[in-house]
Parts: C-alpha cells; structure tokens; sequence
C-alpha cells in the first residue's frame, strides 16, 4: 500500500487551513516505495523548498504547503500521480508547529516564587522601559503607559527599529496570519490591565489570560501565585493566549502596585461589600488595572487597603459571588463596552505604538523569527556604506 493510499479518506477540517494554503502531514513510519513522489521528502536530510521538518513527541515530520482551490474541506487523493500534479507554491510560507514546552509562562509561573518579576521580559522580544518616567508615556501629553521601545537588539549588537522587523520577517509569514495580528493589534490597549492576585487555581490563571487575550487586553500582572502547582497542566484551557500577552509577574502586591501606580494606572479591587462602586458606574476610559483575588479568600487587606477605590458585579440571585475567572472576563468586557460607548473602540494605540507591537507580534510567531531577524541585521552590517 502507497503512503497515498494509507492517506486515503483523511480529511482535514477547514479550521486548519491558512486562507488558501493547507499543511499535510506525512510520517516517516510510513514505508514509501521508491518510485513514491513522496519518498524523496522523507529520506532527505536537509528541507526541501515548502517542507517542514521537525520532531514531535518522538516523531519526525514533514509539512508541506500547498494550493487549495476551493472552500471546504481538503480530500488527499489516492494516486501518487494526483500528488506529484498538486499545484505547490514557489516560495513558500513555512508554517511549522513550535514547541512551546520551553520559555513560555507556564515554565515560569510552575518554577520558585524566588524569580523576579522581570524575569518573564525574556518572553518579550522588542526592548522594553525599565522604569515609568514621563518619557515612558504615550505621544500627545496623556498619561497612558506603553511598555515597548521602537528598538530590537540582534545578537550581533545592531539594533533594528520595527519597521525593519517587518520587513525582514514579512515574507516568511503568511498574508492571512499578518491581517489577523495587524485587526489584533487595532483593537489592543494597555490603558486597561488585568491583575491577579494570589490565585491557587492554575485552571483559573489560564481562563483570566484567555479572557484577556480574547477581549484584547495586552498586560496582564500575576502576584504571589502558588508555585507547586503545574500551570503546564491547564495549558488547554488558556489556549496558547500567554503567547501574545504581557505577563508580569511579582513577588508582593505593594511592589505591583507601586509600579502599576506610576504608570499612571488607578487600582480598582474588585470586592464583595461595602463602600463598592459598581462596575456599570466607572469610567474605564482612565487608565485602569482590575484585581480579582484568591478564590477562597478573596482579596487580601493588603490590596484593599493600597488600592484607590473598590468596585463589584451587581448579583441578582441567590449567591454572592462569581467564579473568579468569570468575574474578570465580566468586568473587562464591562470595561470594553463602557469604552466603545465613551471613545468608540476599545483599541487606542497610536499608529508607531501599533507598528512596534505589530513587530512584536511577528517576533512571536515562530521560534525561527529571531534567527530571521538576526541574519537581516547581519546583512544590514555588511552592506557598505555610499559615500557622498
């Protein structure tokens, strides 16, 4: 039996295609005759043009991308000779999976307490402020904190502004991938963050990042978490969200507070009682940060006492609370609608804010993207320099 053959009546789900291009997966356990089209692919050592190569628990594989005509979807055929026909792109975009078991934030949040909060900057690809000063606030004299400067520093020491980013590792990402993060990036802000505090739940830690990510806040803070526990566990349940987030992470509320403060964020708490403001009430058009707390305790006194006002979801039923996780997508989608009712959009990065978190996104995507990016800068180096 061919490995086309084997194949026969594998379908994959239009969910997995990129506008119009599909990646197929063959094994190397499959025994290809040599007269197989594909059997060239999986004795190569090296990737040809439009192939993948990589491991994958235990196994390697190979990808490639190919045309797609039509909508559904994709029937791999039974012939061989169907398969060789197959329209393949020139110079095509690899698409490959990326391992995200190492340097990622489950990593982090799953190690010592002992770690620093900037620590999780080596998640971070663009430079990034050091400190709140005035000059760290936005262009036009408002009081809104951005993280990132126009600025990435290649391994050979030179430095690449964002659009040189761009266009280094513009060709090597596909068109539908790069109009997904620039509607992404037209409607992130930093002007509203989330902060967590003291959560045991991992489950919960994810769901709040997801929650984020979805509703498209860009920063979010992660205070005093319990450490034992395996965030790698509920990995699933964020579903690869802290890949394109600002996580944060700090030893104290005060130390997060105190910084979140000078950044020109007030706090609001949310809490359970009295002397509360109910969300429905705020103007979330001030730059915000959201605190939820411990699932069982709630927000520590600490955190009461140190934030600058106190708010609530109205409940209407029996119980008094909501699952904390539910509670902070609550409230930041309370504070996108009180947003776009006030401002008209929630997203409010200007257009060179857009443009550095634009190149963040790109250095993001793929593992390869800071080998790109190193060897256009090397080019840049050598390129001689006209004399006038």
């Amino acid at each position: 039996m061919t490995a086309c053959r084997s194949l026969a009546g594998l379908r994959m789900p239009l969910s997995r295609l990129e506008s119009n291009a599909s990646s197929f997966c063959f094994s190397s356990r499959l025994s290809l005759p040599s007269s197989s089209p594909l059997h060239f692919f999986s004795s190569c050592s090296l990737n040809p043009p439009g192939f993948g190569n990589q491991s994958y628990r235990g196994r390697r594989r190979f990808y490639l991308s190919s045309c797609v005509d039509g909508v559904g979807a994709v029937q791999l055929q039974t012939s061989a000779s169907t398969v060789a026909a197959a329209p393949v792109r020139q110079n095509v975009v690899l698409e490959i999976p990326q391992d995200s078991s190492k340097d990622t934030v489950e990593q982090l949040l799953s190690e010592s307490k002992s770690h620093q909060h900037h620590d999780v900057s080596r998640l971070m690809k663009m430079e990034r402020r050091l400190e709140a000063t005035q000059s760290s606030f936005c262009e036009g004299g408002t009081d809104r904190w951005f993280p990132y400067l126009d600025n990435f520093k290649a391994d050979n020491g030179v430095c690449l502004s964002s659009a040189q980013v761009l266009e280094a590792l513009d060709p090597y990402i596909m068109v539908s991938r790069k109009e997904r993060f620039r509607n992404v990036v037209n409607n992130r802000s930093y002007s509203v963050c989330l902060v967590v505090e003291g959560l045991a739940d991992f489950g919960n830690v994810s769901a709040a990042f997801r929650s984020a990510d979805a509703l498209g806040f860009q920063s979010v803070h992660v205070v005093s978490c319990d450490g034992s526990k395996r965030y790698r566990d509920n990995r699933h349940v964020s579903m690869g969200a802290e890949k394109w987030l600002d996580i944060e992470l700090w030893d104290s509320t005060k130390e997060c507070f105190k910084v979140l403060k000078s950044r020109g964020y007030r706090i609001a708490t949310t809490h359970v009682g009295i002397d509360t403001v109910s969300v429905y009430d705020m103007d979330w058009t001030y730059p915000t940060a959201i605190v939820v707390g411990n699932e069982n305790k709630g927000i520590s006194d600490e955190a009461l006492e140190l934030s600058d006002l106190r708010c609530s979801i109205p409940m209407n039923g029996m119980v008094d609370s909501f699952n904390v996780s539910v509670a902070a997508g609550i409230v930041m989608h309370l504070a996108i609608c009180n947003r776009n009712s006030r401002m008209g959009c929630h997203g409010d990065l200007t257009s060179q804010e857009s443009q550095i978190l634009l190149a963040e996104f790109f250095l993001r995507h793929s593992k390869s993207a800071i080998s790109i990016a190193n060897e256009y800068s090397k080019r840049k180096l050598d390129q001689p320099i006209s004399k006038l």
